[in-house]
Order: structure tokens, then C-alpha cells, then sequence
């Protein structure tokens, strides 16, 4: 044998695609892109993927189970309208396993405290708790949106959506100036913006307000009031998040790649989602499960470490006459999941936080991760080298591109995912996502060919 064909080779994905592929990658980012515009919050994901997902045929799962349940029925369970679980019913027994893919539809953000509208310095602010690992300073002096649901004073639920409309005001997070910074520089990035500061800038008009005591605060009550009927005390039981406005923009000259809010994890979720869209009769169950709370620890009653999908599992099963929590306990036991999350890629200014033999490269496809966790794997599932294997020969066969990375070197930090959540059952679980630089910023990157040959992992190893 030739000693060259011993070495690893990384493939590049634009070096090895046919012309009928690539203009494939370029297609589907565009419906992945729509999907970005639209999906800002995990409520929005969830809607939007609903609505697809009932155009292609899927029914709720009570509805499924009143109707008789069989093999090739495609159902969902809509979670509390924040997670999402689809599932196309294979010929073989449940309780032989499933083959899952799990993704997260939450992101970082910025969420409105119960009490966040005040008045100060002849200007209106909302106060706001971060949610998830961010870097505060990004936070600042950008264009933001603000989604999220309020119940009104007339007990209606109203949907607030301000700040991604071409003719929308946006909100905003003040800085110090340079010229001023001179104590501020002396901070580390860390210290030099708090989470206390991060105040969205909502208002500074106070006209036809004749109230002398925070006549700004007054005018955006009145304001609220006359648009949605909301007054103060319904900011208390609020969902109100507020991300980058904007839409989803090609990046480069080739325009090759994507900047977006929210591809962590949404190019993953997005990506499970279509594969699911396409599958037809599966001998063995598919399920993709969008699940809500990762970026805070899978917590919750929409997070991965909730029962909603044990629960649906037991509830197909019923439905398909089998009243056994054994035969629950089997199918989950021998299912196989792809915890499907996104990687850190190699960034060229930042390459000393990095092993070069052991990171993703933008481009170089789907990146698996044997292990994600902090410092000595704490936290990490760990694949057993039998499921690595079966994967493997399964992108081989299908031609999907892959390359291996871990979350940057040794003792740099770390990081989680719902992998420990689906392996506690006995699964076999593998972390495997998309490749992205400036992860957890208001605004990260990715590679259109990455996103596309995630796509087509997950719907290798679902089919």
C-alpha cells in the first residue's frame, strides 16, 4: 500500500461537491436563512417548524393515537409551544430502539426582567437578565429586536414582535465612549460591561405628558396601552427576549457563508428538521427532538431533562398496544441519537486556543465529537468507539463529508450538551454538528457547505 494512503486526509467540501451539489448547498441555505429570519426565539422556531411540519403531513399525537397508530404515521408533540418532537413510526417493533437526532432551538439572549421599565436621565430603559454564556460586551451598540408574548390587562396573550420589520424602531445598549474610558480600559473584557448594565434603551419622548415625575416612563405605558392594552404589572408574568435585529446575511465575496443570530444551535435543529421532512416508511422509528433550555442546562419542563419525550414514547407505545413501561424502557435502551450541536471551528486570530490536529476547520463537514465536557471530560457522554464505527460506515456510504474536533484545547473552558440527557436511557449517543466561528456572539458564522452536509448526515443516519 501506498504510504500516502495511510494518512488522514480532511476533505475539503467545495473541492470535492459536483456542480449539481453545489448549487444544492446554495439552495437549501436559502430556506435555512428564511428559517433564521423568522425563528428568533424558541417560540418562533417552534412555530414556524409546526407549520412546516403540518404541511408535510405530520399529525398531533393524541390525534394519532385516537386514529390507530401504524407504521410510516408521521406525528409531533408541540411542547408547551417552546419544543418539539417529530416522529415518522418504523416498520420494525419499537422496542427494538429509535433513531433520534436532538438538537436545541434556544439561544443566548438577552431576557426582560418582571420589572424592567424605569426612567432615568431623560431617558427610558427596560432592565434585562442574560441568559445563557455570552460575552457582555457584544451586547452593546447593536441593533435589537424584541419577541416574546405578554398577557395584557384584558387576560389576552399578545404576541410582541418590534425591531426586525424594514420600518420597526430597534432597541439598544449604550457604551462609554473612548474618550472617557481611561478607568474602563484598565477592566478586563469581562468586568468592563455587567450584566446590571445591559439596559435596552426604549424610549426618550415625553411629549403631550404634562406629569413632571418620569413623564417618559408615562408616555411608553400610554404608548403600550394604546397598541397592545398592556399596563405596567403585565411585564411580571412576560416572555420577552430581546436578540439581534435583522435578517441573516451571505458573508464574503463568494458569499459562502452565513452571519446570523442563533446558529447555535439552530443550524443543527434546522438541518434534523428537513432530514425528518424527507423520510418515508423507515424500518426503524426517526425522531428529532427540538428541545428547549440547553444553553441554561436542559432545565424545565421544555428541557431535555424533562419527560416530555419518555412520556410520547410511552404513549406511541400504548397506542401501538403495547401497556408496558418495560417495552418503554427497551426502546429508549436501544435507541441511537446524534446529539446534534455545533463545534467551535479554527479561528485563524485565535489559534492559540485551539489544538490544530484536533479542531474542525470551516468547510471540512459535519464535525464529530467523541467527547465535549470541560477540563478532564467532566460532564461529557463520551462515545463508545462501537457507535463511532457504525456512523462512520454509515457517512461513507452516503458520502457525507465529516471531520472530527473537540471544544478547543485542554483546560481553555468547556462546554455541555443533551447528549448525558438521551444517554441516561441506555442510548447510544454521539455529539455531531456544524463547524462555526464567534459562537455564543450576538452574531455568529458558518459555512453553507457545513450547514448543507449537516443536513445530510442527520438524514443518513435517521433513513
Amino acid at each position: 500500500m501506498n504510504l500516502e494512503d495511510l494518512q488522514l486526509k480532511k476533505k475539503n467540501i467545495w473541492q470535492e461537491v459536483s456542480k449539481e451539489e453545489h448549487d444544492k448547498i446554495f439552495s437549501y441555505c436559502e430556506d435555512y436563512k428564511n428559517f433564521l429570519d423568522y425563528g428568533k426565539t424558541e417560540r418562533l422556531a417552534t412555530k414556524f417548524l409546526l407549520a412546516e411540519a403540518k404541511k408535510n403531513g405530520f399529525v398531533p399525537l393524541d390525534e394519532a393515537v385516537k386514529n390507530g397508530l401504524k407504521a410510516g404515521d408521521k406525528i409531533y408533540l408541540n411542547n408547551k409551544d417552546k419544543s418539539l418532537v417529530l416522529m415518522v413510526l418504523g416498520k420494525e417493533d419499537l422496542e427494538k430502539g429509535m433513531n433520534i437526532v436532538g438538537a436545541h432551538i434556544d439561544s443566548p439572549r438577552l431576557d426582560l426582567k418582571a420589572n424592567p421599565l424605569y426612567e432615568d436621565s431623560n431617558l427610558a430603559l427596560l432592565k434585562t437578565h442574560y441568559y445563557g454564556g455570552i460575552k457582555k460586551y457584544q451586547w452593546t451598540t447593536i441593533p435589537l429586536a424584541l419577541h416574546g408574548v405578554i398577557v395584557n390587562s384584558e387576560d389576552e396573550m399578545i404576541e410582541i414582535s418590534i425591531g426586525d420589520k424594514e420600518d420597526d424602531p430597534v432597541f439598544y445598549i449604550t457604551d462609554l465612549l473612548a474618550h472617557l474610558s481611561a478607568d474602563l480600559n484598565k477592566k478586563t473584557m469581562a468586568e468592563g460591561i455587567t450584566g446590571e448594565s445591559l439596559n435596552l434603551l426604549a424610549g426618550h419622548s415625553s411629549f403631550a405628558i404634562e406629569d413632571k415625575e418620569n413623564p417618559i416612563k408615562k408616555a411608553i405605558l400610554k404608548k403600550l396601552y394604546d397598541d397592545y392594552k398592556i399596563v405596567e404589572e403585565d411585564f411580571q408574568i412576560a416572555e420577552l427576549e430581546a436578540v439581534p435585529a435583522g435578517k441573516a446575511r451571505d458573508v464574503g465575496f463568494d458569499r459562502s457563508m452565513i452571519a446570523a443570530h442563533g446558529h447555535d444551535d439552530r443550524v443543527c435543529s434546522y438541518a434534523a428538521f428537513k432530514a425528518i421532512m424527507e423520510i418515508e416508511n423507515p424500518e426503524k422509528t426517526a425522531a428529532v427532538l427540538l428541545v428547549d433550555k440547553e444553553e441554561i442546562g436542559s432545565v424545565g419542563n421544555t428541557g431535555m431533562q424533562a419527560k416530555f419525550f419518555e412520556n410520547m414514547v410511552a404513549e406511541v407505545s400504548a397506542g401501538l398496544g403495547h401497556h408496558s413501561n418495560l417495552l418503554v424502557r427497551r426502546a429508549l435502551a436501544n435507541s441511537k441519537c446524534l446529539s446534534a450541536d455545533v463545534s467551535p471551528a479554527m479561528d485563524p486570530d485565535y489559534k492559540d486556543t485551539m489544538d490544530p490536529l484536533n479542531s474542525a476547520y470551516l468547510g471540512h463537514g459535519i464535525c464529530m465529537s467523541k467527547y465535549v465536557g470541560a477540563r478532564g471530560k467532566g460532564g461529557s457522554n463520551d462515545a463508545n468507539a462501537e457507535f463511532l464505527r457504525e456512523v462512520r460506515k454509515t457517512f461513507r456510504e452516503n458520502k457525507v463529508i465529516y471531520q472530527t474536533g473537540e471544544l478547543g484545547k485542554i483546560d481553555q473552558g468547556g462546554g455541555g450538551t443533551i447528549a448525558a440527557y438521551v444517554a441516561k436511557y441506555g442510548a447510544e449517543v454521539l455529539d455531531i454538528g456544524t463547524a462555526m466561528l464567534s459562537m455564543h456572539a450576538p452574531i455568529e458564522l458558518v459555512s453553507k457547505a457545513d450547514a448543507y452536509m449537516t443536513y445530510k448526515a442527520y438524514k443518513a443516519f435517521i433513513k
